[in-house]
């Protein structure tokens, strides 16, 4: 039988008690369903184990909806994401839930201009009174005019702890269930923002910056932290062997983030040259477009952004990530141990000194190699930067 055939179509009569393992094992068939079934299984046979670093990357209106309580928290809390790229927007809508303020269920078909004479916002089918943001901004603009902030830094410290005043608010408000934040911050699970500027949150920082205050965020910190972590994923001191995957929930800006520290420390710091070993990707983008949003892993292969032998490890389901998030969630929390916490927060220095030792003795190797006589010498091999050979036939 040919090795392009996975599996015969056996058909069964649905019964009235299926589980979501058998519905996604019997059911998903073809077509996307059948690609999310391959994600679900490549995450539990092979991404959900102790050596492997997961980084996943969150874009999309997905915390108004609740998923950042309902679904990403007990992924975190069970050790199933190691660090997150996210749009502000969805750290920042996600703070709603930690202050406990009410969005609601609406239609998407409603009069918008009625919604905003009567002091409502609609996110599609989310309606929520224009007081939720007003009260996040007040939040927000109080906790970072405290000392703790007054200097420069990158997002991860920042939202690390922008998370921790949150939780003390779900304290003493008694809020059942913590929010993404909250959550990241108390199993010290590292959150990035690629466009600190694009969002509520950074409108805000911008806001007390005509204040004079002395936060900076500086986006140069999330670079190197990110690709230290991914750097640090293959640690040969290890008891295992470290593997490294992308887990990207639609696309955009986080999506490049969280890839891109593969090509930082190949193209540019001129270190070990490897890509990512898993690819998981939920999408809605069409490949054809040129868009990143779309851009398939075999594409990122020719950036070095995935390992080119573990192409088999890599999956894209198109699809509505409101749709494949609560199913792979529930997949992977019944199919899984938990995982022990990596708390990556607590490990940034020690990674992002490990990667600047090595970048700094790279540099220092080539440097202070000692030239030959002259009639010795042989023919210059002109190099890029960062000490990365000019192959034949470029240029």
């Amino acid at each position: 039988m040919s090795q392009m055939i996975d599996r015969k179509i056996a058909p069964a009569p649905m019964t009235e008690n299926v589980s979501v393992v058998d519905l996604i094992d019997g059911y998903f068939t073809a077509y996307n369903s059948a690609r999310l079934r391959e994600i679900c299984h490549l995450l539990t046979q092979k991404v959900m184990r102790e050596g492997v670093t997961v980084g996943l990357s969150l874009s999309g209106a997905m915390t108004p909806a609740g998923f950042g309580v309902s679904a990403l928290a007990p992924l975190i809390r069970n050790g199933f994401v190691d660090y997150i790229i996210s749009t502000g927007a969805n750290l920042y809508h996600d703070i709603h839930y930690g202050l406990g303020l009410n969005l609601y269920a609406g239609n998407p078909f409603v009069d918008d201009i009625k919604l905003r004479e009567e002091g409502h916002i609609r996110i599609y089918d989310i309606i929520f009174d224009y007081d939720v943001l007003l009260e996040t901004d007040g939040f927000i603009r109080t906790i970072l005019r405290a000392e703790p902030f007054q200097k420069r830094m990158g997002t991860a410290e920042f939202h690390y702890l922008l998370g921790k005043y949150v939780r003390e608010i779900e304290k003493q408000r008694g809020v059942e269930h913590s929010c993404l934040l909250a959550t990241a911050y108390e199993c010290g699970v590292p959150i990035y923002t690629s466009s600190p500027g694009d969002s509520s949150i950074g409108m805000n920082v911008a806001a007390l910056a005509l204040e004079g205050s002395a936060l900076i965020i500086d986006p140069a910190i999330d670079v190197n932290e990110t690709a230290a972590i991914a750097y640090a994923a293959r640690d040969p001191n290890k008891d295992f062997p470290g593997e490294s995957a992308a887990f990207i929930l639609g696309g955009g800006s986080p999506k490049n983030f969280l890839l891109q520290t593969q090509p930082q420390i190949h193209e540019v710091l001129g270190l070990e040259e490897r890509g990512h070993d898993y690819f998981i990707q939920i999408t809605d983008a069409r490949p054809d477009t040129g868009g990143l949003s779309g851009a398939t892993p075999s594409e990122a292969v020719s950036w070095g952004k995935v390992d080119p032998n573990e192409l088999p490890n890599t999956v894209v389901c198109y699809t509505d990530s409101t749709i494949a998030l609560p199913i792979l969630t529930a997949y992977v929390m019944n199919q899984c141990p938990p995982r022990s916490l990596k708390r990556l927060y607590d490990r940034r220095q020690e990674m992002l000194t490990k990667l600047q030792l090595d970048y700094q003795l790279a540099q220092a190797k080539k440097s202070e190699r000692t030239a030959p006589p002259v009639s010795e010498r042989p023919e210059p091999v002109a190099t890029y930067p960062c000490g990365t050979p000019i192959r034949k036939g470029r240029g």
